[in-house]
């Protein structure tokens, strides 16, 4: 029971700390957001909606353009993300970032492009909705860098298993490989996108991408053989030039010189400095690689694209009408490259087959014809080949294992811009088509579905008025009458049909449309900016004018049946893929481009419709793609053909939020006891309940038919965090109680368990603590036996005894060692101990002193010399050596008043001798004995004795013609042995020294030897005088010391006691 207490308090402890931590985490965020409004004035306001004066469009163009100069390109308009394009690198996409913008509320955070897609993500992995993300704006807004984002933001939300890391690498690598194929150089943008693309991800039940699918629209085939001046061709055919290696260029007869290619129509005017060919090459095989191309796969695709750039270079001559090709060798390169026959390449770029009801014939075609089958070939070839592409992405991406997929995916949708050039055709008639189409699309989910959905649920609203673009679609797709109709209809009829009859069909039937400007029908000023080859239709985005010249041809996308028929007998598996045989044989007129277009779009605008979008509107500050500058007027153009003042009305106007009641009950009925864990009502009274204990004000929400409406996203925010904490709590009652009946299965075995082992533990410790017994009881046993035996001889229990003995002394004596040098105490030692005691007392004697010495300083260990020396000389051979010990020897006994004389003396008479003894001393005569106060100074080589009042010298005796004699009786007579050699010294000097023992010393230790000094223990002493004879001092001892001549004419000289 313990053990399952324990358990339970563990989990109340991690339950608290996490609720701690949510708290918090919820408080932190909604501080972010406050901040974010504190500092409005400087960088604007995150969310449009917060605008006061939201109806204002300069208001509206100076908020955008206050977060643009401070680097902050998203805002938002409720659900709606506005990204302004910054023409430079941001560091806002770290793997940082995402951590930050994953599982947080939409509007709990700075708007970012991963918050609306993690929005989705969660929607989509949540609620089981279908999502779509809305990329839209004009060319070079950076709609293609968006998907990206989108994509990277999806693949790391999956995290990094090992089992889908190949998945999100296709995923991610698609796109390299389709921006080559698909992208191009224009005046408005480096890497525009010529193509629509539209990738739907799909994923399991866990939320980890498991596969996907795209759908590609209308690519510019017209850029593969004409360019715009400063335009380049599509991406790849630079790439291959620059990147691919000299070996694999030559055999595909190609070089790097960009000026030897018809279809570069800039040359080496297209290498531009900010694109790195090279490296985007390199970066397009290793994608390759990892969606799963083939070697040859990769050698068969980059074989076309040198093939379409060696058809580019095929000219043609004309001979009567009839076409020929000039340069033969290049017509043989493409056809290799192509896997077909040279000739019936050659036959079928200048003759056409006709099968007319059974009837074949051959006609040759004109030079002009012939450049115009060219070149359909290589459009063609490029446009198929990126079909195929597609279609082999769509392989590699495809789902392998369905198991746990979900039914919902989410697209994301990344199409062309809003084009208007100086010069506009068919594809921009197309591309403007599309942006048409998307713009109603938006209209119909964001404006006008809002407002009928409000009156459907009997919601009060604000009328809102906004352009629906209804009009513009039906001018160009409404059937019979619409300009598509007009087209395929002028294409499809016979007779001789051109591009001025349809222009002229369209002035007949259109000119009084308000959105159609013609060139017969307008005033005189419009005339002045029009041709009469113009039309001119007013689209949302403004009035954009379309020269017809081409339309019909690039409408009818004709490729004669020569060329495909050749196509398909190709040797290359791919070119034969994309012209199957079935195609040549057909006799039915395939769909011109336009239908064709129109049809891929209503497709595309149902799959839309089916799914829950979120909009991402891009927006170009400039025109000159410059980091930093913001042009006023063009933003504030692209702000009202995107409809962002209307979507900014509605949702000033309306609510941010809004789910059925089913949803809404499902999703949060935890939060009151009346409507958990089932409700048994209907939804919409559990939402009134559920309404009133969460404590929403009158204002925050309306009740309509089907739906719950919340005004602000505050209040949903509310909900929202009180159903995530609530969600713990559930889940942590639900995992309490699963967690306790596992436990207490797991406790009532583990105590079945413990009761064994604890049976066992307690005999094992029983075992143990007999044995530790047996072991002291022995031990005790022991040492009294070695305690009787200790005398004995070595018995085995003795031993023991005595080493224990030993060991405990050596413990005591550690403790009791001396630590001075003058201690001479040991402890006692046992019997077995006497003989290793004396030999560490000696150490330990020997250890102190040695320490006392190295702690001298140099003056106190010549101290300790000269005592040394006067012990060996005078230790118990002069009685008054004992009194000398206590004293310091000094090397200087002259008083002060003498010090100057002596010192001048020293200066002027002793060269290179060194003074090493100085002293007073007292000389008796050697006739009569008469005392007389002398100085005594003692040299490196000899001895001085001065006059003690005229300083003068008397002596110099040196020191290896002399001897000193001493007596052993405490007295302080010293006589010199002077040698008869020395004739100025007549007899021998008798001195009294005061400091006798010292003054001796300083003799030894100048001479270095003790010879010099011989200590008579006689008790008379006998001197020499002049001419050989002799005199005699005798040594008494009395209580007072002093000198004397007797009456026999001795010197007699009383000792101390």
């Amino acid at each position: 029971m313990k053990l399952a207490n324990k358990l339970v308090k563990k989990w109340q402890t991690i339950g608290k700390i996490a609720g701690k931590l949510l708290l918090l985490y919820a408080s932190t965020s909604k501080l972010a957001m406050e901040r974010g409004l504190h500092e409005r004035d400087r960088v604007g306001v995150q969310d449009f909606v917060l605008l006061e004066d939201f109806e204002n469009e300069e208001a509206f163009i100076d908020n955008l353009r206050k977060r643009f100069q401070e680097n902050i390109i998203y805002t938002y308009i409720g659900p709606v993300l506005i990204s302004v394009n910054p023409y430079k690198n941001l560091d806002i996409y770290s793997e940082n970032h995402i951590k930050e913008y994953r599982n947080k509320h939409f509007f709990e955070i700075p708007p970012h492009i991963f918050a609306i897609t993690d929005n989705a993500f969660r929607s989509l992995i949540e609620e089981n909705q279908g999502q779509c993300v809305l990329i839209s704006g004009e060319s070079g807004s950076g709609k293609t860098e968006a998907s990206k984002k989108v994509l990277e933001y999806i693949a790391a939300c999956s995290g990094h298993q090992t089992t889908v890391e190949g998945v999100k690498d296709k995923l991610l690598k698609s796109n390299p490989v389709l921006e080559a194929f698909g992208n191009a150089k224009t005046n408005r943008n480096e890497n525009s996108s010529r193509f629509g693309k539209y990738m739907d991800v799909q994923f399991d039940f866990t939320g980890t991408p498991i596969g996907g699918n795209i759908l590609n629209y209308l690519l510019e085939k017209s850029r593969v053989v004409s360019q715009n001046s400063g335009e380049r061709n599509f991406h790849i055919f630079y790439q291959l030039l620059a990147g691919e290696s000299d070996d694999k260029l030559q055999s595909l007869n190609l070089t790097r010189n960009l000026n030897n290619y018809v279809y570069l129509s800039d040359g080496q005017r297209g290498s531009v400095s900010n694109i790195n060919d090279a490296e985007n090459f390199r970066t397009v095989k290793q994608a390759m690689t990892i969606i799963d191309f083939s070697a040859d796969e990769q050698n068969e695709i980059f074989s076309i694209i040198a093939s379409v750039l060696h058809l580019g270079n095929i000219n043609f001559t004309e001979d009567g009408g009839n076409s020929k090709v000039l340069e033969v060798d290049t017509v043989a390169s493409a056809s290799k490259l192509l896997g077909v026959n040279t000739d019936e390449l050659t036959a079928a770029l200048t003759n056409r087959t006709i099968d007319a009801r059974g009837d074949v014939v051959t006609s040759p075609l004109s030079r002009d014809m012939a450049i115009y089958a060219r070149d359909a070939l290589a459009k063609a070839v490029y446009d198929r080949l990126f079909s195929w592409l597609v279609t082999r992405l769509n392989i590699s991406l495809q789902a392998k294992d369905l198991h746990g997929a979900r039914n919902n995916v989410m697209g994301i949708l990344d199409i062309y811009g809003f084009e208007i050039f100086q010069k506009n055709n068919f594809e921009q008639f197309c591309i403007n088509f599309c942006n048409e189409k998307l713009q109603q699309l938006f209209i119909e989910l964001t404006l006008k579905s809002e407002q009928d959905e409000y009156r459907r649920e009997g919601i009060e609203w604000v009328p809102v008025e906004y352009f629906d673009n209804k009009v513009i679609c039906n001018l160009i797709e409404e059937k019979f009458k619409g300009i598509i109709s007009i087209l395929d209809e002028e294409c499809l009829r016979p007779g001789d049909a051109t591009d001025i009859t349809f222009l002229e069909k369209l002035t007949h039937q259109l000119s009084d449309h308000p959105h159609y400007i013609c060139h017969e029908k307008s005033s005189t000023q419009i005339q002045k900016t029009m041709g009469r080859n113009e039309f001119r239709l007013v689209h949302y985005a403004g009035e954009v004018t379309y020269n017809v010249n081409g339309f019909l041809d690039k409408n009818n996308d004709l490729l004669f049946r020569d060329l495909k028929e050749t196509m398909s007998k190709a040797s290359n598996s791919i070119v034969r893929i994309c012209f199957p045989e079935l195609e040549y044989k057909s006799k039915k007129r395939p769909e011109t481009a336009v239908t064709q277009f129109k049809s891929s779009l209503n497709n595309l605008m149902d799959i839309l419709m089916c799914k829950e979008p979120s909009y991402i509107r891009c927006i170009k500050p400039n025109d000159l793609q410059s980091p930093g500058a913001f042009n006023n007027d063009l933003v504030l153009h692209q702000v009202k053909y995107l409809g962002l003042m209307e979507n900014l009305r509605v949702r000033r106007a309306g609510f941010a939020y809004r789910r059925t009641y089913e949803m809404f009950l499902n999703r949060y009925k935890c939060l009151s006891k009346s409507t958990w864990p089932n409700y048994n009502g209907s939804a919409k009274s559990g939402v009134k309940i559920l309404v009133k204990e969460l404590n929403y004000g009158p204002e925050d929400y309306r009740i309509g038919e089907t739906k719950l409406f919340i005004r602000f996203p505050k209040t949903l925010f509310d909900t929202e965090d009180a159903f995530q904490l609530k969600k713990h709590d559930i889940a942590a009652i639900l995992q309490a109680h699963w967690r306790g009946r596992v436990q207490r299965k797991k406790y009532v075995k583990l105590r079945q368990q413990v009761i064994v082992l604890q049976s066992y533990c307690r005999r094992h410790l029983a075992q143990q603590a007999i044995k530790r017994k047996r072991e002291a009881v022995e031990k005790v046993r022991a040492f009294i036996k070695g305690f009787i035996t200790r005398n004995d001889p070595p018995n085995g229990y003795n031993e023991a005894f005595i080493a224990n003995c030993k060991r405990m002394w050596l413990l005591r004596l550690s403790k009791e060692l001396p630590t001075k040098v003058l201690d001479k105490s040991w402890p006692s030692a046992p019997k077995h101990c006497q003989e290793a005691s004396t030999y560490l007392h000696r150490l330990q004697r020997l250890h102190l002193a040695r320490v006392y010495r190295l702690k001298l300083s140099a003056e106190r260990k010549r101290q300790m010399e000269l005592k040394v020396l006067a012990e060996k000389v005078f230790k118990d051979k002069k009685n008054n050596y004992p009194g000398s010990i206590g004293q310091l020897f000094q090397n200087d006994r002259i008083p002060k008043e003498h010090a100057t004389q002596i010192n001048n003396f020293v200066a002027t008479a002793f060269g290179s001798e060194r003074l090493a003894y100085s002293s007073t001393c007292v000389k008796y005569d050697r006739h009569g004995y008469k005392s007389r106060d002398r100085f005594v100074l003692l040299s490196t080589k000899a001895l001085y004795v001065l006059d003690g009042k005229t300083y003068k010298q008397k002596h110099r005796l040196p020191l290896d013609k002399i001897d000193f004699v001493l007596t052993n009786h405490s007295d302080d007579l010293m006589v010199i042995r002077i040698p008869l050699d020395l004739k100025k010294d007549k007899g021998d000097l008798i001195l009294v020294i005061p400091y006798i023992i010292e003054f001796s010393t300083y003799i030894i230790d100048t001479v270095g030897t003790a010879n010099i000094i011989s200590i008579v223990s006689r008790d008379s002493l006998e001197h020499n005088v002049v001419k050989g004879k002799s005199g005699v001092i005798d040594i008494q001892t009395g209580a007072q010391p002093g000198i004397v001549r007797d009456k026999s004419g001795h010197l007699v000289v009383i000792a101390g006691q």
